[in-house]
């Protein structure tokens, strides 16, 4: 699965993790930054994932930010975007299979990484169930 992930400065060094687990995993991700644990403004990140979405660079996005909040609100902006804070893989792997959620953001300062691996193997690892799920998540972008 190809991958677009992204994070501010409080999210940086998750990120990173996030990275090297996915690799692992054998999945491939594009980078849209940050590159360094320096102050940005996180919805410059947001906005670069959806970007790679809609350009189909990627089907998922994963974002990383302090709580994850930030991070959410700046995606789903985008029409093309469901994203989802979790900080649990229940609320990962539901989001996927009810929602057709397409972006995991994620709070470093919420979820330790152990945590965060659990959440992100959720979430890669759920897929769209369809069927009555399909009519609702229709109904979100009138």
């Amino acid at each position: 699965m190809k991958l677009v992930v992204g994070a501010d400065h409080a999210g940086f060094v998750l990120k990173e993790a996030i990275k090297a687990h996915v690799a692992a995993a054998g999945h491939e991700f594009v980078d849209v930054g940050t590159h360094e644990a320096v102050s940005v403004d996180y919805p410059d990140f947001a906005h670069a994932l959806a970007g790679a979405l809609a350009e189909k660079t990627a089907t998922l996005g994963i974002l990383v930010c302090g709580s994850g909040v930030g991070m959410s609100i700046a995606a789903n902006r985008h029409a093309h975007v469901r994203a989802v804070v979790c900080s649990e893989p229940f609320s990962a792997r539901m989001s996927r299979a009810h929602n057709d959620a397409n972006v995991l953001c994620l709070g470093a300062r919420v979820v330790g990484e152990g945590l965060a691996f659990d959440v992100v193997d959720a979430f890669l690892g759920a897929s769209f169930e369809g069927g009555r799920h399909a009519n609702r998540v229709a109904k979100i972008n009138p």
